[in-house]
């Protein structure tokens, strides 16, 4: 049923937690854990144009160390790891990458902050009223 599990990661101090609780799943399904972060474009609409390139260059490199901690754990865990990093909007970017790769599970972090949680809406919502599959939420209190 599991054979492809998504784990979105922004490389909070909660992934670590997130990536645990979606490669147990994955361990006892023997699937294929998929790692994917977002570099949300929204971060250029106030930046001069000067500065665009570098910042990009940045939420990159921190984007791909979010990846590459997930994936390790998965990794270590002896799980077959598939992964890749998107710009866009986080939860459209999730949505259709769960889609294009027949995702049969998504595993995600709900640790927003107040400002996004009441002005944007956080991602994990509009994620898990988009998404073509499960999505299981793991909030910022729970341990791993």
């Amino acid at each position: 049923m599991y054979d492809r599990i998504l784990v979105p990661t922004d490389g909070s101090d909660h992934a670590a937690v997130v990536a645990a609780h979606a490669a147990e799943i994955a361990t006892t399904k023997s699937a294929t854990v998929h790692v994917l972060s977002v570099v949300d474009d929204r971060a250029f609409l106030v930046l001069d144009d000067d500065r665009i390139d570098a910042v990009r260059t940045d939420l990159e490199a921190n984007a791909r160390d979010a990846v590459d901690d997930v994936a390790t754990a998965a990794i270590d865990h002896g799980l077959d790891v598939e992964t890749a990093i998107d710009s866009g909007s986080p939860a459209e970017c999730i949505v259709d990458y769960a889609d294009e790769h027949d995702i049969d599970l998504i595993v995600m972090g709900t640790s927003g902050d107040e400002y996004e949680r009441n002005v944007v809406g956080s991602v994990s919502q509009r994620v898990v009223r988009q998404a073509p599959t499960p999505v299981l939420t793991v909030g910022p209190d729970v341990d791993a």
